[in-house]
């Protein structure tokens, strides 16, 4: 065996780790047209647990070969990387056969099962990723910092490769990205020659491999696939982006009428329709329109229709345009200038010039700008006015009855986004929002507690005069005005409601016995509500009330998130007779996903512990001797602090970026890229440690330099609040890119702090007890394991800068459990070992 080759080994572990989290974030992608959004952040935590296994499996598997490792390295790592690059293919395949359903959890235990089965299969790429990771570091122990920093530094890249293959189409997607496992086996191996044949072959199988194999295939419950049931339903198109992927589908025979809150009275139909559907649910429509009054009256009837009676807009900004229904209900009722605000340009791209023609040229008539953005990212940033803004939504109705959104952060509809909103109106300006009718009503009461805490917050007293609202049989509709609602405005509301059929929910001075004179609801809990949070004693209703229909703020954006753990009970005993879609699935699948997590988590990574022996490896004399609970303690402190902290601060500069996909992918690659710096300054300090002799002051120089990261780390927090809220306040009209790096700019100190202290416990623990190495990197996966889940169940509860905070107190509470350790002599102690001793004990 020759010289160790650390170099190539770690531009090699790059390009494994680059693969692994491109194939990780493409894979969320996947999960998310299979399955749901919820289910997709599920993929950090699995990922997580392939490492966690590996790590334990490593020490199991070099308690036997240690004296054989530098013979037996090359061929293992080499065979790991290519195991990866193989089962990463295979597996999207298999896991089109486990009927896993996240919406039948509430009554079917059975789902927990599958779901356990779907979590294991779509860890085993992972595991022979970590393998990789783990088998270098008990190789090259003294190279460890630099290899951990070659690691993120990998998975920095990996991030950007993601987004540029999230334009291709899943599936090859996910093929592609294994493709840099074969390349990081040949760097590796010896026989570069059979290697380099390897490669070829893995390339030319995957260009030679039917898509449709990996492909995702949508869940059957969802829009596009209960659509592509009815007869000649065929999909005429499809886009793949950053923002999902796009369908766009005909329905002949029988024809999409998409008109939620349209009147009873009204007896024609609506025009034909396309839908379009985004990872197959959430469908908007591209309306037929041929340009006659007549094609378009049905516009006028429906509750969306009610601030076009009310007063007369002149100026419409409409968020989220999708296919254009908002846009041309406008043109019809009268707007001189729409401006029509898309986050996806492939989206904007297939209504403007795709289907221009079956859209009437919508986007090109001149009384209509559109504008490719974040909606709330350009309300933030434009200086015009506007007499009408328009919360358009695409949101499934089964999906949003059944809670799936319940783990996504919608930044569009908290408190802070209701300011904005109202910022941006002319003085007699109003905000629209037309909900889905829920029984009992839910996201409805959470929507209007939220116009109402922030119409208070603007010093408003009496927040009924300012907002208005009215329902049919399937949708309501509520405006919040910047101004009290006048005389001409209410009255225009009244004369619309009784001409239309439609039932007042909330207007100012209407009395309310006669609220519910068309459809009938029973109990009348949404006026019933609608009273109670317009009441002194609001804050004990929203207390009390069966869903968490509390506000939603920027520090708490989860809108979808109604469930509440004392209403279970009552839930359960009633699922036979309808009550299992209240149970909210997207949170009780994160609540599953943990509790399934866990026990796996135990059993794969901590309970084939129990097979090494127990002394923690013979450590030299006066060398730091750990004991194993001050280790596991100290590894899994940091593997649930570094996560908590990735994905709070991940989800707060989505805020701060407003593009969610750029957010993510750019501020996971900085997350990964100043962390993999400092570990490679971790490198640099222990680089300059002194002779074997002196060993005992360099464990200690280790501690000290760990707690001086943990300060760092505190900084880092501080310093990222300080420049967010600096950011939001005077940065909201500048351009991404710059409102990105003024992001990153608050993220790079606390993550450059955040890449030492494992790397530098690592090392700390190589020199005295080398079998525990890949041990301690299993602890630290199987924390993270947890952590990915329960840190977004934490924001959900607590908000996000509580988890924040309940991370530093985590790497706080690793750098005083792991401050010292005791130190072996064999002979008498010296006055400086004594102080070592007293100092380093706990």
């Amino acid at each position: 065996m020759g010289k160790p080759r650390p170099w190539p080994l770690a531009v090699a572990i790059a390009l494994v780790s680059a693969a692994a989290l491109a194939y990780q974030l493409l894979l969320m992608r996947w999960l998310a047209i299979e399955h749901w959004h919820p289910f997709a952040v599920m993929i950090i935590s699995l990922a997580l647990l392939g490492h966690g296994a590996s790590g334990t499996w490593l020490s199991l598997w070099l308690g036997r070969t240690r004296s054989r490792l530098d013979t037996v390295f090359d061929s293992a790592f080499a065979t790991c990387a290519l195991l990866f690059g193989l089962t990463a293919t295979l597996v999207p395949m298999l896991a089109h056969w486990i009927p896993f359903n996240g919406l039948e959890l509430a009554w079917d235990p059975r789902q927990l099962l599958w779901l356990s089965a779907l979590y294991l299969l779509l860890s085993v790429p992972f595991f022979f990723a970590a393998c990789c990771f783990g088998l270098a570091f008990a190789r090259h122990g003294s190279r460890i910092p630099v290899l951990y920093g070659a690691d993120l530094i990998g998975a920095g890249a990996g991030a950007l490769a993601a987004l540029a293959l999230t334009w291709l189409p899943e599936g090859r997607g996910l093929v592609l990205a294994s493709l840099c496992a074969p390349c990081a086996a040949m760097l590796v191996a010896q026989r570069r020659r059979l290697q380099f044949a390897a490669v070829v072959v893995a390339a030319l199988l995957v260009l030679l491999l039917p898509g449709q194999l990996t492909a995702p295939r949508a869940n059957e419950y969802k829009g596009l696939s209960k659509t592509l049931l009815l007869p000649q339903a065929r999909v005429l198109a499809r886009r793949s982006g950053p923002y999902g992927s796009l369908a766009v589908l005909e329905s002949p025979r029988v024809p999409l009428r998409h008109a939620p809150g349209l009147s009873l009275g009204y007896a024609l139909e609506p025009p034909m329709q396309l839908g379009l559907y985004t990872d197959g649910d959430a469908m908007s429509v591209i309306v037929h329109d041929d340009g006659t009054a007549c094609a378009r009256e049905w516009l006028g009837v429906m509750t969306s229709a009610l601030p076009y009676r009310m007063r007369a807009p002149r100026s419409v900004l409409v968020l989220g345009a999708g296919g254009g229904l908002d846009v041309l209900q406008a043109l019809q009722m009268g707007a001189a200038q729409v401006d029509a605000v898309e986050l996806d340009p492939q989206r904007l791209h297939l209504v403007r010039d795709i289907y221009a023609g079956y859209s009437g040229n919508l986007y090109r008539d001149r009384r209509v700008r559109a504008i490719v953005a974040e909606p709330r990212a350009y309300v933030r940033a434009t200086p015009r006015r506007y007499d009408l803004i328009v919360l358009g939504g695409g949101d499934s109705f089964a999906s949003t009855g059944a809670g799936v959104q319940a783990a996504s952060e919608q930044y569009a509809l908290t408190v802070e986004a209701m300011h904005d909103y109202l910022d941006r109106l002319t003085p007699q300006g109003m905000v629209v929002v037309t909900r889905w009718n829920k029984q009992p009503p839910r996201d409805e009461l959470k929507l209007f507690a939220t116009a109402i805490e922030a119409l208070r917050e603007r010093g408003v007293r009496d927040p009924a005069r300012y907002l208005a609202a009215i329902r049919n049989w399937d949708a309501s509709t509520w405006v919040i005005a910047r101004e009290p609602l006048d005389a001409n405005a209410l009255s225009g509301l009244r004369t619309f409601i009784d001409e239309r059929g439609f039932d007042p929910v909330h207007v100012s001075g209407y009395r309310m016995p006669a609220a519910d004179r068309f459809h009938v609801l029973e109990p009348p809990t949404l006026y019933e509500g609608v009273d109670a949070l317009l009441a002194p004693k609001a804050r004990e209703y929203v207390r009390d009330y069966k869903f968490e229909i509390a506000p939603a703020t920027d520090d708490r954006p989860y809108f979808g998130h109604f469930f509440r753990w004392r209403s279970l009970p009552e839930l359960w005993r009633l699922r036979e007779q309808g009550s299992a879609v209240l149970m909210d699935s997207g949170y009780l699948l994160l609540v599953a996903a943990l509790v399934q997590a866990l026990p796996i988590a135990l059993l794969l990574v901590l309970l084939p512990l129990r097979a090494l022996p127990r002394g923690d490896g013979a450590a030299a004399e006066g060398a730091w001797a750990p004991s194993r609970w001050r280790a596991a303690s100290y590894f899994l402190a940091l593997g649930l602090a570094f996560l908590f902290i990735e994905i709070a601060t991940l989800s707060r500069l989505t805020l701060l970026v407003g593009h969610p996909l750029l957010a993510v992918n750019a501020g996971l690659a900085a997350f990964l890229l100043c962390a993999g710096l400092g570990s490679l300054q971790a490198q640099r300090w222990l680089g300059r440690e002194g002779p074997a002799e002196e060993a005992a002051t360099s464990d200690a120089g280790i501690a000290r330099r760990i707690r001086w990261a943990v300060h760092v780390i505190a900084f880092g927090l501080l310093w990222q609040f300080a420049m967010f809220h600096v950011a939001l306040e005077f940065a909201a009209a500048w351009p991404v890119w710059a409102r990105a790096l003024l992001g990153l700019a608050g993220i790079a100190p606390l993550a450059f702090a955040m890449g030492m202290p494992f790397p530098l416990g690592l090392a700390r623990l190589a020199r005295s007890a080398p079998a525990l190495v890949p041990w301690a990197w299993g602890i630290n996966g199987c924390a993270s394991v947890i952590a990915a889940i329960a840190a977004l169940l934490l924001s959900m509860a607590f908000g996000l800068r509580a988890t924040l905070l309940i991370a530093l107190a985590l790497y706080v509470f690793a750098a005083w459990v792991w401050r010292g350790g005791q130190y072996r002599s064999s002979g008498s102690t010296s006055s400086d070992q004594r102080t070592l001793r007293a100092s380093g004990n706990a």
